[in-house]
C-alpha cells in the first residue's frame, strides 16, 4: 500500500535530491498552506506552525526491523536522506521499554511499562530530536548548531556537533542545573548563559535566528524537522510491543512537541497498515510550578497563557509552550487528560521509580510518575489497560533534586561489632 498524506511541493534550489527522504513539503499546522522544504518554522500565510509532509511508499516491518538498532531503522519514516546511517551522528534511539511489573504492583496497574529514554547518548531524549535536526541543517548547508535550551537539549546539541565536526552554540539560563551545565561544556561548545529564565533565552535565540546566515537553531529555524524526532518514540513502543499500540501513554510536556508527535508517530504507523487501527489515549504531565497547559486544560481555553516558571523541574520548565494549543487538542481528542504535580511529589516519584525498578529519573521523570499514579487515583487512567509512561532523562543530570532526601542510613566505625548493632536496630 502507499500512503500520500499531502502533494509535493518542489524543494528550494540547492537541496540534492533525496535530502529529505519521502518528505515533500512543510504544512502549517493552523490554515494547511504548504511550503517548500527549507529553514522556514512559519506559515507565510498567517504565521502558524509548520511541520513535515510526506509522500510515504510502501513501508514493511521486516524492512524496518532490519535496519540499524538506532532512530535510522525508521529513516523511511523521517525527513532524513535514505543513506542517513552513513552519516557521523550519535545514532540515538532504540531505547529499552522496561517491563515494569513491580512499580505496577505499587500502583495497582495490571500492566505497566517505562519507555526509558535515559539510555540515549546524552542520556535524554533530545538526542533524538537533534540527530534529525542536523540532518536537516546539513542539507541545507547550514553550518553552526545552535539551541536555547532548559539543558538536556544543550548536551544532545553539543555532542551531536562534536560528532559531526561542526562548531556549535548552546544558550542556557544562568540557574541551570551544574550538572547539565558541566555536560554541554565538555564538549568544547560555545555556552552562553543567559540572566533569565527558558523563555528569555528563546526569545534571544530567536532574535539571533532571524540575522545570522549558516545558523541551525534546531528548535528555531529547523524546528519542524527537529521536532519530527520525537515520532520515533510512538514508532519504538509499538515495535517492542510486538507491533502494537498501547491502550494509554503519559508524557512529560514542556514545550508539548514531544506528546504531539508521539500521536503523530502512532497515526502514521495505522495509516501506513504496521500496526491494527485503535484508540489510544494519551495524557500529559507538568510541575505545578510550570503548569500553563493544564491551567488551560482545567478552565476549558483553547489558547495557552504563559507563566514564569518556579519548579525543580527545570527541563519543563517552559513558562510559554509553542505546542500548547495541539497538546489540548490531542488529550482532549484521544480522550486523555494533562495534569500536573507539586515539587514534593516530583521527589518522591524520582525515588519510587528508583526503588521499584532501578531506574533513576530526571525530575521530568518524577514529574510523569507523579501524574500517573495521581491519574489513577483520581479515575482518568484505566489501571486494568496496558500502560506506557515515558522516563525522557538520566537523575544523574538532578542530583540536587534528591540529595538531600537520599543518603547513608549510618555512619560507623569500621568494626564488626559496630556494624551488627546498627544491623540489629535496623531490621528490628
Amino acid at each position: 500500500m502507499t500512503a500520500v498524506l499531502d502533494t509535493q511541493v518542489p524543494p528550494p534550489a540547492g537541496v540534492r535530491d533525496g535530502a529529505f527522504g519521502n518528505a515533500t513539503h512543510l504544512v502549517c499546522r493552523a490554515c494547511g498552506e504548504k511550503s517548500p522544504l527549507g529553514p522556514f518554522y512559519a506559515c507565510m500565510e498567517c504565521f502558524g506552525p509548520l511541520e513535515v509532509g510526506y509522500d510515504f511508499p510502501r513501508v514493511t516491518r521486516e524492512q524496518i526491523e532490519s535496519g540499524p538498532k538506532s532512530i535510522w531503522r525508521y529513516a523511511p519514516l523521517l525527513p532524513v536522506p535514505a543513506d542517513i546511517a552513513t552519516f557521523r551522528s550519535t545514532d540515538p534511539g532504540f531505547t529499552r521499554l522496561v517491563d515494569a511489573g513491580n512499580l505496577a504492583a505499587d500502583l495497582g496497574v495490571r500492566k505497566l511499562w517505562v519507555k526509558d529514554d535515559s539510555g540515549n547518548p546524552t542520556h535524554s531524549f533530545k538526542d533524538r530530536v537533534v540527530a534529525v535536526a542536523l540532518s536537516a541543517a546539513r542539507e541545507l548547508g547550514l553550518n553552526v548548531l545552535a539551541c536555547p535550551s532548559t539543558g538536556n537539549l544543550a548536551n544532545a546539541v553539543a555532542a551531536a556537533a562534536a560528532r559531526a565536526g561542526i562548531r556549535s552554540v548552546v544558550m542556557v539560563p544562568s540557574n541551570l542545573e551544574q550538572q547539565k551545565i558541566i555536560a554541554s561544556a565538555v564538549y568544547d561548545t560555545t555556552l552562553i548563559a543567559i540572566d533569565g529564565n527558558y523563555d528569555d533565552v528563546n526569545k534571544l535565540a530567536s532574535e539571533i535566528a532571524g540575522e545570522e546566515e549558516g545558523w541551525a537553531f534546531v528548535n528555531v529555524n529547523v524546528r519542524p524537522y527537529y521536532a519530527e524526532g520525537s515520532k520515533t518514540l510512538a514508532f519504538e513502543i509499538a515495535e517492542q510491543l510486538g507491533w502494537r499500540l498501547p491502550d494509554q501513554v503519559v508524557v512529560p510536556v514542556a514545550s508539548g512537541s514531544q506528546l504531539t508527535k508521539i500521536d503523530k508517530g502512532f497515526s502514521e504507523l495505522i495509516k501506513l497498515g504496521l500496526v491494527e487501527d485503535k484508540p489510544v489515549k494519551i495524557f500529559g504531565a507538568q510541575a505545578t510550578g510550570c503548569s500553563p497547559i493544564v491551567q488551560a486544560y482545567e478552565a476549558g481555553h483553547d489558547v495557552v497563557a504563559p507563566v514564569r516558571p518556579n519548579t525543580i523541574a527545570k527541563s519543563l520548565a517552559i513558562g510559554n509552550p509553542a505546542d500548547g494549543p495541539y497538546v489540548l487538542d490531542v488529550v482532549r481528542r484521544t480522550g486523555g487528560r494533562i495534569a500536573d504535580v507539586d515539587d514534593e511529589t516530583v521527589v518522591r516519584n524520582i525515588v519510587r521509580l528508583a526503588r521499584n525498578e532501578g531506574i533513576f529519573a530526571e525530575t521530568a521523570g518524577g514529574v510523569t510518575l507523579g501524574v500517573t499514579a495521581r491519574l489513577l487515583a483520581e479515575g482518568d487512567l484505566d489501571p486494568d489497560a496496558e500502560t506506557v509512561f515515558i522516563n525522557s532523562g538520566d537523575g544523574l543530570k538532578t542530583l540536587d533534586a534528591v540529595a538531600s532526601h537520599v543518603g547513608p542510613k549510618t555512619t560507623i566505625p569500621p568494626r564488626y561489632e559496630a556494624f551488627t548493632d546498627f544491623w540489629r536496630s535496623y531490621t528490628a
